[in-house]
């Protein structure tokens, strides 16, 4: 792999470490220490995940116009200003306040991060964004692990941890990304009529995918909110419910090889890729919607991690393949945007249905969802001018 797409998986990697810090106990805070409803704690991670949405459009934006150096400076610098007011002033209303910026902050920052990616590498395919998927996860397995822990002990510390991460990610994007050049929307070549018109019909294909990909991201949530509540109150500690964050993100790493072999021989095209991981998701929500103790969790979550193994990476790919020249910013902002827009709604209707009806309720709504976004992932390009896409593995 290239040096510069060694830094950007480095990047995510602490980016994401000081991120998991937090954001796995947001809603155990708000709900166990703030003393809010848990509707209410999903309303604040809504507002969180509408910032980012907002983030996510106008980081793919800055990228294509200003390059991937300045976008990703400017949300790190939003976001460590939103951690830093967060490590001193955490109580409610202020909780919301900087949880919305630092939504905003990541938000700008993840698009441009993997257009980077793709863009360094172009011939590496998939292997560009399942490599800053799998740094991702090597913070999601360090932060979530040190975070139950730390949290047992002190929030206070949490926050501070977050941002002392955020210095270190700025440190490495000063030095590190600004001698990584891409070419600005300005200097593309100017697109022919017909190029205009398969780029419209690859434009309308990434959005019925990316509504599949909502629908996932909007059960695959849950996780982190209703369900991260629920375990306290069947009495799995803290530390417990990190640690099924630490094997998440330790199978993300230790399982890659098996995966792509997986891929190379049984794995025909990214549709299918992806449709195995919804079904493997379905599964997942399956076996811990009939637990009550932590073995079924941790049986749920092994199962939740191989499917997003599947899913995940797959999405940036095929929006990677889709977009035009000068436009893979934009692309990826959609992708991005699509993610939080599922991190948002999830909270706040999975919050609703447990408070009016039952985690049973959650759970079988959320398989639901799952199942339509199967169809939305068999149907997305069959308005494509070319069927380059499909084999691309």
């Amino acid at each position: 792999m290239p040096r510069a797409l060694w830094l950007l998986i480095i990047g995510m990697a602490v980016n994401s470490t000081g991120s998991s810090f937090l954001w796995p106990l947001n809603t155990i805070y708000i709900h166990n220490h703030l003393g809010k409803s848990l509707a209410m704690a999903g309303l604040v991670l809504l507002l969180n995940s509408g910032a980012s949405v907002i983030g996510n459009l106008m980081g793919g934006s800055f990228f294509d116009k200003f390059g991937g150096f300045k976008s990703i400076l400017i949300g790190i610098f939003i976001s460590l200003f939103a951690v830093a007011g967060l490590s001193i002033w955490h109580d409610w209303p202020e909780y919301v306040i900087f949880l919305t910026i630092i939504g905003f902050g990541t938000g700008i920052i993840f698009p441009s991060m993997y257009a980077m990616a793709g863009s360094v590498w172009v011939e590496g395919g998939r292997k560009s964004f399942n490599a800053l998927y799998v740094a991702q996860n090597v913070g999601v397995a360090i932060g979530a692990a040190l975070g139950g822990v730390v949290a047992d002990y002190s929030f206070q510390l949490i926050f501070l941890a977050n941002t002392l991460m955020y210095i270190i990610f700025l440190l490495i994007a000063v030095f590190g990304y600004r001698g990584i050049h891409v070419v600005p929307i300005q200097k593309a070549k100017k697109l022919q009529e017909h190029t205009v018109i398969k780029n419209k019909r690859n434009l309308q294909a990434l959005l019925i995918l990316c509504s599949g990909y909502l629908l996932c991201w909007a059960g695959y949530v849950q996780w982190t909110t209703t369900i991260a509540s629920y375990t306290q109150q069947i009495h799995i500690s803290l530390s417990q419910y990190s640690f099924l964050w630490t094997i998440n993100g330790a199978l993300i790493v230790l399982g890659q090889p098996i995966l792509n072999s997986i891929l190379k021989r049984w794995v025909t095209s990214l549709k299918i890729q992806m449709v195995t991981g919804i079904i493997i998701f379905i599964i997942s929500f399956v076996v811990a919607g009939n637990s009550d103790a932590f073995p079924g969790f941790l049986a749920g979550m092994i199962i939740l991690t191989i499917g997003e193994m599947f899913i995940w990476p797959a999405v940036p790919t095929v929006a990677f393949s889709l977009a035009p020249k000068g436009r893979e910013g934009f692309y990826q902002g959609i992708v991005n945007s699509t993610a939080t827009g599922g991190r948002m709604l999830g909270p706040f209707l999975g919050g609703i249905l447990v408070d009016l009806y039952s985690m049973s309720a959650l759970f079988t709504i959320s398989i639901a969802l799952f199942m339509v976004a199967i169809v939305a992932t068999l149907i997305y390009d069959r308005t494509t001018v070319t069927g380059t896409v499909r084999g691309q593995i």
